[in-house]
């Protein structure tokens, strides 16, 4: 499906962006997978046709040169995955006692962060005659999440970047979608809802349409397909993977 692509995959270092990442190398893309973290290990199972790399989305230099090391290795860029996004480490709470240094982090990665690497990545797709982003948003962002207002504004934004850029990149034939996905099962899921990570899952899945709890592998068709040729007259699309929680 996706025989000589070329995708780079931001926080990749484990659950939905090494899910991600896999999934684009079975499908025959070479994939660079980066993050904070280390991604040897995701990195791993497509062997040669895999690149573990150390970046920082927030810092421009590290972005640039994470798309530089994914050109040297491979060739191109037509792919980009914009997972990288903190969460897992965000304090919640009612918006007048979120912390100020925890909003400006979760602005500055969340939705800085995905145009750095947009602003890195976009002149290599157009050396190739296009390409592909694929943004991540929430589902908070379309449900209206309280209590956690600096991630739920960031990834509202991410949505209207998303719509923004497609408009601007049609003429290179470069697409850019997001996906918005509920409480996925992840390791930073656990960690975000902590102590009260069952209840919220139960709450969650009584919720949706769907009533099981999101697995990775689910958000990652979806991904793959907005990764494909098979999607390639959309483009400024919000696609919900939620189980049918907000019905668009």
């Amino acid at each position: 499906m996706l025989e000589g692509k070329v995708a780079i995959v931001t926080g990749a270092a484990r659950g939905l962006g090494r899910a991600f990442a896999r999934v684009l190398a079975e499908a025959g893309a070479r994939v660079v997978a980066a993050d904070l973290r280390d991604c040897a290990e995701t990195a791993a199972p497509a062997g040669a046709n895999a690149a573990a790399v150390t970046a920082d989305v927030a810092n421009m230099a590290s972005v640039k040169a994470m798309v530089a090391r994914a050109v040297e290795r491979f060739g191109r860029v037509d792919i980009l995955v914009n997972n990288a996004a903190l969460y897992a480490t965000l304090k919640g709470g009612r918006f007048d006692a979120i912390d100020e240094a925890a909003w400006d982090d979760a602005m500055r990665v969340n939705v800085k962060g995905i145009w750095q690497c947009c602003k890195a990545a976009v002149p290599e797709m157009r050396k190739t005659g296009g390409g592909s982003i694929i943004n991540m948003a929430s589902l908070a962002a379309l449900y209206g999440t309280p209590f956690a207002l600096h991630y739920t504004v960031s990834k509202a934004a991410v949505i209207g970047l998303t719509r923004g850029l497609a408009r601007e990149l049609g003429r290179d034939n470069i697409r850019v979608n997001c996906i918005a996905p509920s409480a996925v099962l992840t390791e930073g899921t656990r960690e975000f809802f902590g102590e009260k990570h069952e209840r919220a899952l139960q709450v969650i899945a009584a919720g949706q349409a769907i009533q099981r709890n999101l697995q990775p592998k689910d958000v990652a068709g979806a991904m793959l397909w907005l990764a494909s040729d098979q999607s390639a007259f959309v483009t400024g699309q919000t696609i919900a993977v939620d189980g049918g929680t907000v019905l668009l």
